[in-house]
This record gives C-alpha cells, sequence and structure tokens, in this order.
C-alpha cells in the first residue's frame, strides 16, 4: 500500500469493498451483541484455558459462534458469550448485565451457572446439582449450557488426541471423574434437548472414551 493512502480507500479502488467504511458503524441488528463482546472481552481480559495458555475470549467467542450455528437468537449469543461470568467473575456480574444487556441475557447465564462462592462447593455435589437443575430448566438455559459443553469436550478430544491422558492431570476430578460428567451431561441433554447440538455432544463424549480405550494400558 502507498504511504498516506487510506486502507478502505485503497479497497475501494481495488474493488474490493462493496459496502461504506469498516469501523464506521454496526450494525443495529448486532449492537448489543457486539457491546456483549467487548464487555467480555474486559472482566475476563486476564483468563487462560485450563492447562494453557489460549486467552479465555476464544472459549466464549466460540461458544456464542455454536449458539447461533444452532439457531440461537442474539440474546441466546449474548448469553454465551457471558455464561461464565457469574461463576468466574462474582455474583454482583448478575445484576451488572440484567441491567446493561436484560433479564432475559441474565437469567440464562445464571442457569449456566453451578457456583458463584469462594471457595466452590465440593466438585461432585456441584456437578450433581448442575444437572439437578439442568431438569427445571428452559431451552434457552439447555442452547447455551449444550454449547458451553460440546465446545469442551471438543477441546478434550483434540487435547487427548494431541497430549494423551496426561490432559485430565489438569481436570479437579480426573479422568474418571470428567468422563462420568461428560457423560452424564450427554445423556441429560439428549433427552431433554434433542437436537443436532446435543446429539454432537455424545458423539464427541464418545469419541473421547474410544480414544482413552486405544491409549489406555
Amino acid at each position: 500500500m502507498a504511504p498516506g493512502i487510506d486502507i478502505n480507500d485503497e479497497m475501494k479502488q481495488n474493488g474490493d469493498m462493496k459496502t461504506q467504511d469498516y469501523g464506521t458503524s454496526i450494525s443495529s441488528k448486532w449492537e448489543l451483541l457486539a457491546k456483549v463482546i467487548t464487555y467480555a472481552l474486559d472482566i475476563h481480559a486476564a483468563q487462560t484455558r485450563k492447562g494453557a495458555e489460549t486467552p479465555y475470549i476464544g472459549h466464549l467467542l466460540g461458544v456464542a459462534s455454536l449458539v447461533l450455528e444452532h439457531g440461537g437468537d442474539e440474546q441466546q449469543a449474548m448469553a454465551g458469550m457471558l455464561h461464565d461470568a457469574i461463576e468466574d467473575c462474582g455474583g454482583e456480574q448478575e445484576e451488572i448485565i440484567a441491567t446493561r444487556f436484560g433479564a432475559r441475557v441474565a437469567a440464562i447465564v445464571r442457569g449456566c451457572t453451578d457456583a458463584d462462592t469462594t471457595p466452590k462447593p465440593p466438585w461432585r455435589a456441584r456437578k450433581d446439582a448442575y444437572i439437578a437443575h439442568l431438569e427445571l430448566a428452559v431451552p434457552d438455559i439447555w442452547l447455551v449450557s449444550c454449547a458451553d459443553k460440546l465446545y469442551n469436550a471438543r477441546a478434550i478430544l483434540t487435547d487427548l488426541q494431541t497430549h494423551g491422558l496426561a490432559v485430565f492431570d489438569r481436570f479437579t476430578a480426573g479422568r474418571e471423574g470428567t468422563l462420568w460428567y461428560y457423560g452424564a451431561l450427554a445423556d441429560t441433554f439428549c433427552r431433554l434437548f434433542p437436537c443436532a447440538l446435543s446429539r454432537e455432544l455424545a458423539e464427541t463424549v464418545q469419541r473421547i472414551n474410544d480414544h482413552i480405550v486405544k491409549l489406555a494400558p
């Protein structure tokens, strides 16, 4: 690009830009989602994925993407971006989310939260309670929660294929507890929320188990 030429001007000259300049506005259709992404970037800025250096925001974007890919609306995608806000950033986030982004988004985020206290309750009791909670939840929550669990299951499978059984060292419950939890989640979602999303979760969990059989001594 020649000095002094704006990138947008050059794209127009090359015929690469069919609409208005990038960065000048956001469609009102996605304005709130854009604000949620900015907020999530702020509150989760210092976090990385468990056992990795991957920025945590990648997980949040991935969950929101899955929500949209499986028919979710803007508010459900917003909740996907914020689904860990209460659990990771404090119970006060529920009121902040409700005030800034609406009661529906806050309710979905609350429904995706398995603890908001420090220290958290014991792992198995917390996970048992979350699975029981799903029985009384609503489709808004099933969609976002299932997208979250599918994203996590995909990551476990990829890391298992790359790093072997050591991947389970990063989990509080180890291999046995992690496999129990994701198996129980897959069974619950397939029963309560039968759709392509829950089916893929079940298939991914099965692939994890199949790969462990190949690796286990």
